[in-house]
């Protein structure tokens, strides 16, 4: 069973359009699309209820907030168990270094993109927050030292 959402063109030019500026006006929206507005305000509305768009978020530069240094940490928790997992992730999504946190396959369990202030921030972070948990087994810390944003997400072009 899949969960995928029919879109036709229209459907994602608008998907294209506010992946790339959430603040697109309904009218700016309509004219780039060549709907009316009242239909491109339907269509984002069905998008929306059909959960498509998620939400809006806002994007801040961590380096302008005091957090520019970014790093990976690869993380194995042992035992891996799901009485254990539940209270990780919960905590790790509660540090206000964490920026993202996917569960993994393969030898780590974890990855983890963190912005802190500095080396001595990341040292105090990692010390503290990962390996003094009993069931952080192993923390591996790879620097970012730069990023890229990826184009829009859009389901694959029919065959």
């Amino acid at each position: 069973m899949s969960d995928s959402v029919a879109l036709d063109p229209v459907d994602l030019h608008i998907l294209r359009l506010l992946q790339n500026d959430a603040r697109t006006t309904y009218r700016e929206l309509a004219a780039e699309v060549g709907v009316a507005a009242s239909t491109c305000l339907d269509r984002v509305a069905r998008l929306r209820r059909s959960g498509v768009i998620l939400g809006d978020q806002l994007r801040l530069d961590p380096a302008k907030l005091g957090r520019g240094l970014q790093a990976l940490l690869l993380v194995q928790v042992r035992p891996h168990r799901r009485e254990l997992i539940g209270p990780f992730v919960e905590r790790i999504r509660s540090l206000p270094e964490a920026r993202a946190l996917f569960h993994l396959t393969g030898p780590d369990d974890y990855l983890v993109q963190v912005a802190v202030a500095d080396a001595a921030d990341l040292q105090r972070l990692v010390l503290d927050e990962f390996t003094a948990r009993r069931e952080v087994a192993r923390v591996d810390t790879r620097l970012i030292f730069q990023q890229w944003e990826c184009g829009p997400l859009l389901p694959p072009a029919a065959n």
